[in-house]
């Protein structure tokens, strides 16, 4: 099976409901489908060939679902972009996965300005103006109709890296299809009409939803920006069934004023995932919205590796905490816990979380040496310490590797240490994770300098933020004199300088 196949099935069988709403605007399964038949004939009488990578910078919008729908129908493999990322971080995701076409709508067109003269496979640069329209009505809604392989390229999804740079994780039709399944296994059943709403972009985490959604005859609902009032009202007038939200979207919306007392008879099934929950958050949200929370744990390179509903996430079970646990294994992943020799230990004893799905990765793109590093024996090791208790129920308690959770975004220290260290007052640099009340955690600087005069809290702040973004930007910094604690091999003992900010806690991961 293949997406576009799929795909172009349900556009037939639900041909007159609504598919696709973003504002204002609502198509049909047959008219969005035919806006991405349209946009396929296009991309293919540029030149562009099945297999060929085409990146992607967006919000959702009525053009995001063209795309998506269009670069299956042509056999084309996207490669999102993320909003938040600096101009260099484009640069890498482009580059190193040969992409020949950029698409990007027009609100992004200035991040992106002038790149093509940066990267010799980079061919064309589309962005979506305001002749748009027209020039989509101009092309052909006939489908082309291309042998399509379960086994060929669907997405290539970027994952942080400890060196600094990204790393491209490729879904096959085929595995995107099994994660899309099996995020949906344990959900409540879709059924036509039932409408999906999508708080992020469908192009990342929220995507993983949006073609489930359409095969089983739903209509998505695209919101291009967050806000808790808007969210709530949404809700309710469009009677919305399923969504996503991260931990810190949900602590936001259940602490909004008008948030009890409203009715939301359609909900089915609300998802948390992406970062550790707070029990309070959960509690307050399950006030709210009623029995209908799920929470669910996976990354890039494998998902979904476990789910659980309300019956287990509430529940008292003997020899379990449910509140604090990010689920049970899906029937179809396999998930233990290994020692630092990739043995498997005893229920409730820590060690690394090791994983496998339908839904996982074959690879890094075009990075056989981080492969190796990941994939041991057909298992992906995840870089969480974690616990599987004698029901199942499994916990993250701390990160083997040094990743930042904040906000549900991935933050690597080398990135910002490596921005950081370009200041000529910075001698040495590291960056870690500590709590903060409202993202979960957030990255804290320490820079050592040989004249504390000579480098700024500031300083530091916004040459972070303009060369990674400004959700890469410590939310604290620390500037001494001292060297920074290391190993015997000269390593930096980041959670020497991290342990502080973790006193009293009983696991090294937070959430909102």
């Amino acid at each position: 099976m293949d997406v576009r196949t799929l795909m172009r099935r349900a556009a037939a069988h639900y041909s007159d409901l609504e598919a696709v709403v973003h504002g204002d605007r609502r198509l049909t399964f047959a008219e969005s489908w035919g806006r991405s038949l349209r946009l396929a004939n296009a991309m293919l009488a540029a030149g562009l060939r099945p297999g060929d990578r085409i990146g992607v910078l967006e919000d959702n919008s009525i053009e995001a679902a063209d795309l998506f729908g269009g670069a299956a129908a042509a056999n084309l493999v996207r490669v999102p972009l993320y909003p938040r990322n600096g101009r260099d971080a484009h640069l890498h995701m482009l580059g190193h996965t040969g992409c020949r076409l950029l698409v990007v709508s027009g609100g992004h067109a200035a991040e992106v300005d002038g790149i093509a003269d940066e990267l010799p496979d980079l061919e064309q640069v589309w962005v979506r103006d305001s002749g748009y329209e027209d020039w989509l009505s101009g092309h052909s809604d006939t489908d082309p109709d291309l042998d399509i392989d379960e086994d060929d390229n669907f997405i290539i999804r970027h994952t942080g890296g400890t060196t600094g740079r990204s790393k491209g994780v490729a879904y096959t039709h085929k595995a995107w299809l099994a994660a899309g399944r099996d995020w949906f296994y344990a959900f409540p059943p879709v059924e036509p009409g039932d409408r999906c709403m999508h708080l992020g972009p469908i192009s990342h985490g929220s995507g993983y939803q949006y073609l489930p959604i359409w095969l089983g005859g739903g209509c998505n609902v695209m919101l291009d920006h967050f806000d808790t009032r808007e969210t709530l009202d949404l809700m309710e007038r469009e009677g919305i069934a399923y969504g996503f939200m991260v931990p810190t979207m949900l602590n936001a919306v259940v602490q909004d004023n008008s948030a009890r007392g409203r009715d939301f008879p359609s909900l089915k099934c609300l998802l948390i995932a992406a970062s550790p929950i707070q029990d309070a958050t959960a509690l307050a949200a399950r006030e709210v919205f009623g029995e209908v929370l799920y929470q669910g744990y996976g990354q890039t390179e494998v998902l979904p590796v476990s789910m659980m509903g309300p019956r287990q996430w509430f529940a008292e079970v003997e020899g379990s905490t449910p509140l604090r646990s990010c689920g049970l294994a899906l029937p179809f992943a396999e998930v233990e816990i290994w020692d630092e020799e990739n043995r498997r230990v005893a229920a409730n004893e820590v060690g690394e979380i090791v994983a496998r799905a339908d839904g996982m990765m074959s690879g890094f793109w075009n990075n056989e040496e981080a492969t190796r590093e990941r994939i041991v024996d057909g298992w992906i090791k995840t870089g969480d310490l974690g616990r599987l208790d004698a029901n199942g129920y499994l916990y993250i308690v701390d990160r083997a590797d040094d990743m930042i959770i904040s906000g549900g975004f991935n933050i690597w220290p080398a990135e910002l240490e490596n921005a950081i260290a370009n200041h000529p007052a910075v001698i040495e640099v590291a960056v870690f994770g500590v709590p903060h009340p409202k993202w979960g955690e957030t990255p804290h600087a320490v820079c050592v300098v040989k004249d504390p005069e000579d480098l700024g809290v500031d300083e530091v702040i916004d040459l972070a933020a303009q060369e990674l973004g400004s959700y890469k930007k410590p939310g604290g910094v620390t500037i001494q004199t001292e060297p920074l604690p290391k190993s015997p091999v000269g390593k930096i003992k980041r959670k020497d300088l991290r342990e502080p900010f973790w006193a009293g806690r009983d696991r090294r991961v937070s959430g909102s």
